[in-house]
């Protein structure tokens, strides 16, 4: 079992070095420069990377407490970055939390700060739309993030203006941490998850960056 386990290893290996090993490393820089000959640009290949904490998981019925965006480059090289914004949430509202919720909240500071913030949804909105059509084309970037068809869920249902400014496809780093470690056995970096809106997005920048390291070579 260890043999076969090392031509395993050794034949994933070499395919993730392919590029590398015969030399084609130009080749694929070229083949994007390439591609503005067919109406891509650089600015519609960058992502917008969004990251929310809100009261609950079920937008139907929870409500954002903060979000965050940071705009990249193709090659995840922060080209922006964006507003960070506590949003008001009256105490009926922050009443209704689960347990988890209430003690991650209550310990990064969240629950208070969006007692004390003036921002509502909309104002919060339109400052992200004022930033991000700023730096990206309507309809041409990718939101990016962690489990971020969850933020895309709270973003259409209380941001739809911003949530239909972006490309409909999405670049989940969490789906990529779960192929990683099915077919590759690689885990990805440690975080320290500390359920800030600004924060969690650097870390999953710098989590997709690892796995381009190793994987996307």
């Amino acid at each position: 079992m260890k043999l076969v386990r090392y031509f395993q290893t050794s034949l994933e290996y070499f395919k993730q070095n392919l590029f590398s090993l015969i030399g084609l490393t130009k080749f694929k820089d070229e083949m994007y420069n390439n591609r503005t000959k067919f109406g891509r640009t650089q600015e519609s290949e960058r992502i917008v990377w969004v990251d929310m904490e809100m009261t609950g998981l079920d937008p139907e019925t929870c409500h954002i407490l903060e979000v965050a965006c940071i705009i990249t480059d193709h090659n995840l090289n922060t080209i922006a970055e964006g507003p960070n914004l506590i949003i008001h949430q009256p105490d009926n509202i922050l009443a209704k939390m689960n347990e988890w919720c209430w003690k991650h909240h209550s310990q990064s500071g969240l629950i208070q700060a969006s007692r004390d913030s003036k921002i509502s949804v909309e104002e919060a909105e339109e400052q992200l739309m004022c930033f991000v059509s700023k730096y990206t084309p309507q309809g041409k970037c990718p939101l990016g993030g962690s489990s971020v068809y969850m933020d895309k869920l709270f973003l259409l249902k209380y941001m739809p203006t911003f949530a239909n400014f972006l490309h409909y496809r999405i670049i989940d780093v969490s789906t990529i941490k779960e192929l990683a470690r099915r077919w590759y056995a690689i885990e990805g970096p440690k975080k320290v998850l500390r359920h800030r809106a600004l924060d969690d997005i650097k870390e999953s920048i710098n989590e997709l960056k690892y796995y381009r390291r190793y994987l996307f070579r």
